[in-house]
């Protein structure tokens, strides 16, 4: 019986191996960009400070979609990425938080129109709306909170393409979707205010 994702990555986080990005094509070979990109926004989709680094976590994701888009079948990422540590907050807190997340989720779930969701187009489509979140995230105001749902928007898509599961990206979108929303209409709410003052 294969392993579950949850048991692969407990596994990956538990192993000698290097928690690097480059590392994951190792273990999770097709999914690779997929567990990618959910790494990569965990952080923002976390209430916690993080000092400014999802920007760049945020960047990194957006060229991990790009190559989604184009359709490319490894990760390419220039070698500094590709080869720095996760770091002990990413391996130490987050990941075995997400372990126990996943771990309850694949209880519930179960392939579901798992095959249009491996095809090519379709994996092309989520890799634009992976860069869509990563973007709405990135553009939120700083200290707001706001890009938080965009982030976990983006974490759930990861995880219905690694469960290959629909209704778990029809959730994730839509909570993408509503982030992007209430970012949008609040920075609308927030301009018209200053012009009523000035």
């Amino acid at each position: 019986m294969p392993l579950s994702f949850s048991e692969q990555l407990e596994g990956w986080l538990d192993s000698d191996s290097p928690k690097t990005l480059g590392g994951l094509g190792e273990v999770f070979s097709e999914k690779t960009f997929a567990v990618a990109a959910l790494l990569l926004m965990l952080p923002a989709a976390l209430p916690l400070p993080t000092g400014g680094v999802t920007h760049v976590l945020e960047a990194i994701t957006v060229l991990v979609a790009a190559e989604m888009v184009l359709g490319l079948t490894t990760i390419w990422l220039p070698a500094r990425w590709r080869h720095r540590e996760l770091g002990a907050a990413m391996t130490g807190r987050a990941l075995p938080v997400v372990i126990r997340w996943v771990r309850r989720l694949e209880r519930f779930s179960r392939p579901r129109a798992a095959a249009t969701m491996r095809s090519g187009p379709v994996r092309r489509l989520l890799g634009v709306v992976l860069i869509a979140f990563a973007v709405g995230a990135a553009l939120a105001p700083p200290f707001s909170g706001l890009d938080t749902l965009p982030a976990l928007g983006a974490v759930v898509v990861c995880l219905s393409m690694i469960l290959e599961d629909a209704a778990i990206l029809i959730i994730g979108v839509v909570v993408g979707l509503v982030g992007i929303v209430v970012e949008v209409a609040l920075g609308a709410a927030v301009v018209d205010l200053f012009r009523r003052l000035w």
